[in-house]
Order: structure tokens, then C-alpha cells, then sequence
């Protein structure tokens, strides 16, 4: 496995698919980097993240077959890969909210961000960005639902062996990510899923609020909600957001 460590970066995300765009490089290259200037959420949205507190980075997965209509599969496996590294950690409430946040409770501790190189009807390969909150104490104002490890656990952890610990567990899902895995993959996921079949207020895009409750996702990646009238409807990313009581 080869690392390329750096001390600031706009994105280690950006970095990398650029670097792999320009020259052939190592499965599972990794690129981390002490503070990100310009780091990237789901759908544009800002990850903000004190210098030297917190473990950013980004891994480039090359795929032999992995097809596109399957991509909802990468996002449950890399989601898992870091929620157990955190169950295994001891820290109480973990759960991942759809798609792929991480939470403690409900305060979000890590994000991910999955960029696809496509290929006709396959990926041919993925740059995977993990942002966790290690050891910050104090988060800048609006992000007042965020947490850490430090805060959860009560201690500063090591941030190298705990990403040593993220890597292996991402290599291990990636790494059995397959056809025959999937209904178990998925199974995996839901099992943990964030407020799933609790009724739980919602809003949509058009800022109308509902109760409904998460029953599944679809094939797509959609989350499958069960409105008031017994009705499924699906949602795309930034369809639908979870509001606080």
C-alpha cells in the first residue's frame, strides 16, 4: 500500500482522482493530509475540520467487474468499514444515517464522499474520502450536531493507529464487496441504519413536513419512506432531510 502524506490540500479527494488521472497508481493508494482547505461533503457540501485534530483522507480502490447499477452496494460496504472500526472502539450509539454518515447518537462523527471513474457499464475505479473527527474539542458555530472520538470516549486517541484500523477494515469490506455478498451486505446496513422504522419528522424539498419512517433503500440508492397513509415513497439525496423534535 502506498501513502502519500501531506500537510494541506484543497481536497485529498481532488488530489487523488487527479493523480490517478495522470499516471497509473498503486490499488488502494492512500493520501492523507493534516487540513483540508477546500474539503467536500455529499452533493458540494463543506467539511470543515481543525488542523492536525482529525483524520483526513482518501483511498483510490481499482475494480476488476463492479458494475454501476451495483454502486449502492460500495456505499453500504465503505459506510460499514468505518462504523465497525468505531463500534470497536466501544463507542455507544453508533449508527450510519442514509447515506453514509456516521453518527454517535445523533451527532455526526465521520462523512464520506465516493467519486466513480466510469467505464461503459462498469466503475473502473473509486477515490473514497473519509472525514473523522478525532480529537477536536470545540466545532466552529452551525455545526453544533458534531461530535469526535475524544468527546465520545472522554481521551485523545493515536490518529495513526486508528487509521491503520480504517484502512484494514476498508480493505477488508472492499475487498468482499461481491455478487454473492450483497443480500448480506445490505442486510448488514440496514440493521444499523439510522432511525430506521421509527416514526421519525421529516422535510422534503419543497420545505413540507411529514412523519414517516424509513423501511428500506432501493436498488438505487433511494431512501424508502412509509408515509402517514401507508404509502412508499423514494427519496434522492437532498430530497429529504431529518428534522430535530
Amino acid at each position: 500500500m502506498h501513502r502519500i502524506k501531506l500537510d494541506a490540500i484543497g481536497s485529498t479527494n481532488t488530489f487523488l482522482k487527479e493523480l490517478a488521472a495522470n499516471k497509473d497508481i498503486e490499488n488502494y493508494t492512500i493520501v492523507t493530509a493534516e487540513v483540508q482547505l477546500e474539503g467536500r461533503g455529499q452533493m458540494g457540501a463543506v467539511w470543515e475540520s481543525s488542523a492536525g485534530k482529525n483524520l483526513l483522507f482518501s483511498m483510490y480502490t481499482v475494480f476488476d467487474a463492479f458494475l454501476i447499477s451495483d454502486a449502492t452496494y460500495l456505499n453500504y460496504a465503505v459506510s460499514l468499514a468505518v462504523y465497525e472500526v468505531l463500534k470497536d472502539l466501544e463507542i455507544k450509539n453508533v449508527s450510519i444515517k442514509w447515506p453514509n454518515d456516521i453518527l454517535t447518537g445523533a451527532s455526526k462523527i465521520s462523512g464520506i464522499l465516493i467519486e466513480n471513474t466510469l467505464r461503459k457499464s462498469t466503475i473502473k475505479h473509486s477515490v473514497i474520502g473519509v472525514g473523522l473527527n478525532v480529537n477536536q474539542d470545540v466545532f466552529p458555530e452551525g455545526l453544533d450536531g458534531a461530535t469526535s472520538v475524544k468527546q465520545s470516549l472522554g481521551k485523545e486517541v493515536d490518529k495513526e493507529l486508528l487509521l491503520q484500523k480504517l484502512i484494514k477494515s476498508l480493505k477488508k469490506e472492499l475487498s468482499g464487496c461481491k455478487k454473492e455478498k450483497f443480500s448480506e451486505i445490505k442486510s448488514r446496513y440496514l440493521s444499523v441504519l439510522y432511525k430506521k422504522n421509527i416514526p421519525t419528522m421529516f422535510k422534503d424539498s419543497e420545505d413540507k413536513i411529514f412523519i414517516g419512517k424509513i423501511v428500506d433503500v432501493s436498488i438505487a440508492g433511494q431512501l424508502l419512506v412509509e408515509l402517514e397513509d401507508e404509502n412508499v415513497k423514494a427519496f434522492e439525496l437532498k430530497e429529504i432531510q431529518f428534522l430535530k423534535l
